[in-house]
C-alpha cells in the first residue's frame, strides 16, 4: 500500500523526538520528499543560497509536493515533517536541538537508541532517538564530508568538527560493537574569558593574576588533565594574555582555538586519504611552524613524537609556548612528555632528554573534573633544576578539597603552598609587579 493511500492522523498530544522518530508514516513521507528534492530541484542553486533561504526553498518545495499529491497531516505533524527533511538535509537531523542549546557541552551517542546529554557536567539520557544506524552515518558523513575526511570499514575512525569549531569523534563497526558511536565536544560560540573561570570558581583571583603574568613574562607552560577537565578552555583563556603585537601559531588536530589576536594563523593536521597518501602530522606542523616566523607557538595537545620538536622550539627562542597534555598530576605530566620524546626514536640517553625537559619547561599547570562535575584548577607548578641536576616540580598554588558539602558540590578551597616561585625576577623585567604576600602559606579554612 503506498503512503499516500493512507490518512495522516491527527494528535493533539505533543510528541516527543523519540516518538517522531518511531512513526513510520512520517519516517516514509520524510525520505519520499527527500528524494523528490533530489531528482526535482536544482541542487546548484540550492546548495548556493544562504542557510536561511535554503530552509525558506525546502519549506516551499515540501509544501508544494504535498499539495500535489493531496497528501493531508496534521499542521503539528507537518511542522516536524518539514522540520526534519531540513534538520536532515541542511543540518545534523535529530542533533540539531540540543546542538542549538546552550546548556548542553557534549553530546554521546552509543548506537541509534541511545543519546547522552551533558549538562553543568553531569551526563543524562535524552529523549533524542535515531531510526536505524543507517540514520547515524548518515549523519556522521554531512559532518566529516565538508572537511575532506572519511569513515568506512578500512577506516573506522574520525576526528572531525562542526563549522562552529566543535570537537567530532565517530567510531563505526567493525572497531565499534554498538552500531556507530559519536562523541560531540561542543564549541562555546563566545569563548570563555578568565573572569568567566573566576565565575565559575575553577581558580582564585591570585591564581588567575599569577597565570596572566607568567604569559606575558613568555614563561613556557605546559596544561596537563584527564579527560574533559577543561584542557583546551584554559589554553584558550591563557591564550587571550598573549600581547597584542606578537605573532602566534597555533597547531591542532581538529581547529578549536579561538585567541582575540590580530596575528594569529592556525594549522590543523590532516589525515592519509584513501589511497593511504597525504597524511600531514602534529610533528610536520610543530616543524614548519618554526620556519614562520612564531614568537609563540601554540600546540592544542602533544600526544606523540611532537613532543620533542614542541621541546626544541621551546628550547630556541620560541618561548611562551603552550600546550596541553592528558595527565593525571604535574609528575605524570612531565614522565609522559618524557616518555613521547622517546617515542619520536631519538636515540638520546634519559640524563639529555631531561635537559631538553628542564630547559623548554617553566610551569605546569593541573587540571581536573572533580566528582561534582565542575572544572578546577587544582595545581600549579614550576619546573626547577636541583642541585644535582635533576628536575623538580615546586607547587606554587593549590586546591585543597576538604570534603563534599549537602549538596553534592566539592568543598574546598584554593590558596598558596608558600614556595615563593623562582620567576618573580623576570616578571620584573617584563614590568609585572606580583605581591609576594599572595604566595604566603595563610591559615587554613574551609570556604
Amino acid at each position: 500500500m503506498s503512503i499516500f493511500d493512507r490518512k495522516g492522523k491527527s494528535s493533539s498530544r505533543k510528541k516527543t523526538e523519540r516518538t517522531l522518530y518511531e512513526n513510520p508514516y512520517i519516517n516514509e513521507l520524510v525520505d519520499h520528499y527527500k528524494t523528490r528534492i533530489l531528482k526535482e530541484s536544482n541542487l546548484e542553486v540550492l546548495t548556493s543560497m544562504s542557510q536561511g533561504e535554503m530552509r525558506l526553498r525546502i519549506e516551499q518545495l515540501i509544501s508544494q509536493f504535498m499539495s500535489e499529491e493531496k497528501v493531508i497531516i496534521s499542521r503539528h505533524d507537518k511542522e516536524l515533517l518539514i522540520s526534519r527533511i531540513i534538520d536532515e538535509s541542511v543540518g545534523y537531523g535529530p542533533l540539531e536541538s540540543v546542538l542549538s542549546d546552550p546548556s548542553v557541552t557534549e553530546i554521546l551517542i552509543n548506537g541509534h537508541q541511545e543519546v547522552y546529554v551533558e549538562r553543568k557536567g553531569r551526563l543524562e539520557l535524552s529523549s533524542i532517538t535515531f531510526r536505524d544506524d543507517k540514520h547515524i552515518r548518515h549523519v556522521i558523513d554531512r559532518i566529516v564530508a565538508p572537511i575532506g575526511r572519511r569513515i568506512d570499514e578500512s577506516s573506522p575512525m574520525v576526528d572531525a568538527r562542526l563549522p562552529d569549531g566543535s570537537r567530532v569523534n565517530a567510531v563505526i563497526p567493525p572497531i565499534s560493537l554498538n552500531g556507530p558511536l559519536v562523541s560531540i565536544r561542543k564549541f562555546r560560540q563566545d569563548p570563555f574569558k578568565m573572569q568567566d573561570l573566576l565565575q565559575f570558581d575553577s581558580l582564585s583571583e591570585e591564581m588567575s593574576s599569577f597565570l596572566e603574568a607568567v604569559v606575558k613574562a613568555k614563561h613556557n607552560i605546559l596544561i596537563s588533565g584527564g579527560t574533559g577537565s577543561g584542557k583546551t578552555t584554559l589554553l584558550n583563556v591563557l591564550g587571550s594574555s598573549i600581547p597584542q603585537n606578537e605573532r602566534v601559531i597555533t597547531i591542532e588536530d581538529s581547529a578549536e582555538l579561538r585567541l582575540d589576536k590580530p596575528n594569529v594563523v592556525g594549522l590543523e593536521a590532516r589525515p592519509q586519504n584513501v589511497e593511504g597518501k597525504g597524511e600531514i602530522t602534529i610533528r610536520h606542523l610543530v616543524k614548519n611552524a618554526l620556519r614562520m616566523r612564531p614568537d609563540r607557538i601554540i600546540v592544542g595537545e602533544v600526544r606523540g613524537s611532537e613532543a620533542f620538536d614542541m621541546l626544541q622550539a621551546m628550547n630556541t627562542g620560541h618561548e611562551g609556548s603552550l600546550t596541553t597534555i592528558h595527565a593525571n598530576s604535574p609528575f605524570d605530566a612531565l614522565r609522559r612528555v618524557e616518555g613521547m620524546v622517546i617515542m619520536a626514536g631519538m636515540d638520546l640517553p634519559t640524563s639529555v632528554i631531561r635537559e631538553y625537559i628542564l630547559g623548554a619547561l617553566d610551569f605546569i599547570v593541573q587540571g581536573e573534573r572533580l566528582t561534582d562535575g565542575s572544572r578546577r584548577i587544582t595545581s600549579i607548578s614550576e619546573v626547577h633544576r636541583t642541585s644535582d641536576g635533576d628536575m623538580e616540580i615546586v607547587e606554587i598554588f593549590r586546591f585543597y578539597r576538604t570534603g563534599i558539602k549537602e549538596n553534592g558540590k566539592a568543598d574546598g578551597y584554593y590558596g598558596p603552598t608558600g614556595k615563593i616561585p623562582a620567576c618573580l625576577k623576570r616578571l620584573k623585567m617584563y614590568g609585572l609587579e606580583i605581591d609576594e604576600q599572595m604566595f604566603h602559606q595563610m591559615e587554613v579554612k574551609a570556604l
